[in-house]
């Protein structure tokens, strides 16, 4: 299998890279300089001309505050690029795999939400996201959307190494406790797409999919089981989602049904508490590296 990804440096572009080169996988990884998602022209002439048999989309606008001003560049970025990207895949009869998210869901379930349930963004980002969502599946092509949610990685901006950066200057933190869901690391999600690119690649049909690690839990919950992993003594207060106004409105509730991607894909609902540990890990290693 020959992959074409956009993206390099992202969290989950570097974990396909590290899986690929364990499994000796040809991928061939586009950053913004090669690929640049404000020019989909651009991206969609390069799809022309790969040799590729699976294309992977591992680039987003993630700004998730900053798109509520930012409303042209976010769907561009997020909505017309990926409908380029398919449009040239149809072209090809290349399979896409395209990376979505549970912010297209308003969060006033109280069940986790399945692939058949209606989305309802309540943000900039989240509504841009759908439209690229839309545009993907409205193709001839053959593609495969996996939505995640609340990523982590050793790399990158994230929650877990927010955390940690906070919590090594102060004793207590305030942290959002009534908004719930699944953290869902980029080596997981890398793992999901190199099985469902290998299964589009020999014929499988592929469609909308969610994947996301268990347990549920709050903001605070995660905070507390990062520094209960790395160690460190810092006190979680529970506070609510009013007590810390965004921008961009956020899904009280984000938990998604797994099922299906299990049902056809065989990929069972990995423990984030695991990827956690390995994460946290790495991060205190490299923290202990002298300067060079």
């Amino acid at each position: 299998m020959k992959l074409l990804v956009f993206g390099e440096n992202g969290q989950v572009a570097r974990e396909i890279a590290n899986a690929a080169s364990i499994k000796e996988i040809d991928a061939n990884f586009l950053s913004r300089a090669k690929a640049d998602f404000n020019d989909p022209a651009c991206v969609a002439g390069i799809i022309a001309a790969s040799d590729a048999d699976v294309i992977v989309n591992a680039v987003a606008y993630t700004a998730v505050d900053k798109a509520e001003r930012d409303v042209e560049t976010a769907f561009r970025v997020n909505a017309e690029t990926p409908g380029m990207i398919v449009a040239a895949c149809a072209k090809r009869d290349l399979p896409l795999v395209h990376i979505s998210t549970d912010f297209v869901f308003d969060g006033e379930a109280r069940h986790p939400y399945t692939e058949k349930c209606s989305p309802n963004p309540l943000s900039v980002y989240g509504a841009s996201k759908l439209a690229g969502e839309k545009a993907v599946l409205g193709s001839s092509a053959r593609v495969m959307i996996l939505r995640t949610s609340w990523v982590f990685s050793a790399h990158g901006n994230n929650f877990v190494r927010t955390m940690l950066r906070l919590g090594a200057i102060r004793p207590e933190l305030n942290v959002v406790a009534d908004q719930i869901g699944g953290p869902t690391s980029a080596r997981a999600i890398a793992g999901a797409i190199l099985i469902t690119a290998a299964q589009m690649k020999d014929g499988a049909k592929g469609g909308l999919y969610h994947f996301q690690s268990a347990p549920q839990t709050s903001w605070a919950g995660f905070a507390r089981a990062i520094f209960d992993a790395a160690g460190m003594e810092t006190i979680v207060n529970d506070i609510p989602a009013s007590d810390y106004p965004t921008p961009a409105k956020r899904p009280a509730y984000s938990v998604l049904d797994c099922a299906k991607i299990y049902a056809d894909f065989g990929i069972s609902v990995p423990d984030w508490r695991e990827d956690l540990a390995d994460v946290v890990q790495a991060l205190s290693t490299e923290s202990d590296m002298p300067d060079s």
